[in-house]
């Protein structure tokens, strides 16, 4: 580790080549699980960015993209357990078979909130697809249809995921350092 960004990094947890495979991975069985349709990938801004675009190109049908951005972090490092949607789609989601990628599922309380909000919208169908699984911190009764990695309780960042907006272009996942967040 030789860079600005990663000198904070204490580990790395999933390397850039186990990310390719599994997203590789996701990508067909998203194919099989969806063939026949055109699903709407839903991204939830900003820390899926990377992990949909890698998936969406794995998954070999054809299909529409479209990001929410929500919040229930406000720039620390636990969820407030309140979620807010801070972009809305620009289209409906009734009638659709939706993907929803989401770099990490946590507490659970942004996808439980989302899953919600866009069943109420008419989604004919809800796939969930998490790049990370924390199933340790979950307080919300939500799972992920398909996950990339389960991964224990330590504060991550790279391939999309961030701390106060930074990180998120290392290639890989890593642990980052506590003094870097407790500042």
């Amino acid at each position: 580790m030789h860079n600005e960004v990663e000198k904070d990094i204490l580990k790395v947890l999933v390397s850039e080549e186990e990310i390719q495979r599994r997203v590789s991975e996701l990508g067909e069985a998203l194919a099989q699980k969806l063939a026949g349709k055109e699903p709407l990938f839903l991204g939830v801004l900003k820390g899926c960015f990377v992990f949909m675009a890698d998936l969406v190109r794995a998954c070999p049908l054809k299909c529409d993209v479209e990001f929410m951005a929500l919040s229930s972090y406000r720039g620390g490092t636990v969820s407030s357990g309140r979620v807010e949607i801070t972009q809305d789609l620009h289209s409906s989601v009734a009638g659709r078979d939706l993907v929803i990628v989401e770099d990490i599922l946590d507490s659970g309380a942004t996808l439980a909130f989302l899953k919600e909000t866009l069943l109420e919208r008419g989604a004919a169908s809800i796939t969930i697809v998490t790049l990370l699984d924390k199933p340790s911190r979950r307080t919300k009764a939500v799972a992920a249809d398909l996950a990339g990695f389960t991964i224990p309780d330590a504060f991550v960042v790279g391939y999309g995921l961030d701390y106060d907006q930074k990180y998120r272009n290392i290639p890989y996942i890593g642990v980052l350092k506590p003094e870097a967040y407790s500042v």
